[in-house]
């Protein structure tokens, strides 16, 4: 990619809403898709000893399975089923439409950036926090 040209790119906040009916979260991943570019990428907290710190009392092993599948599905690896063998662009629309569970997303964003990757970086470091105590991912 041209360091002088910028990409055009949408992104959503991946949530973790431990009860669905109080609709409280916190922010536990970043997903970007860069459709010009060919990129969509995640990049989540699926650590079980910080899910736990963030939800008590969920399944920490079950919500990191959960995580690494959103990554899984990005990634396009064929052992995270059929959903990872279509198009970025169904992709990401699929993982970022709207749902009522444990795991949500944020609406999408757009901007503009140079590198994705660094982009996807970047905006983890602003929306996600890694409680105190535990290691970043």
């Amino acid at each position: 990619m041209s360091a002088n040209v910028k990409t055009a790119y949408n992104f959503a906040i991946i949530r973790l809403v431990p009860h669905t009916w109080l609709g409280t979260f916190v922010n536990v991943g970043v997903v970007v898709h860069a459709r010009t570019a060919g990129f969509l990428r995640a990049r989540v907290m699926s650590d079980p000893r910080v899910l736990r710190a963030l939800a008590p009392g969920l399944d920490a092993e079950l919500l990191a399975r959960y995580l690494d599948a959103v990554r899984a599905i990005c990634d396009g690896d064929p052992a995270a089923g059929p959903l990872a063998l279509i198009p970025t662009s169904e992709r990401f629309h699929w993982l970022t439409s709207p749902r009522s569970d444990v795991l949500q997303s944020s609406p999408v964003h757009e901007g503009l950036c140079f590198e994705p990757s660094d982009t996807l970086d970047e905006l983890f470091e602003t929306f996600v926090r890694v409680p105190e105590g535990c290691a970043a991912p």
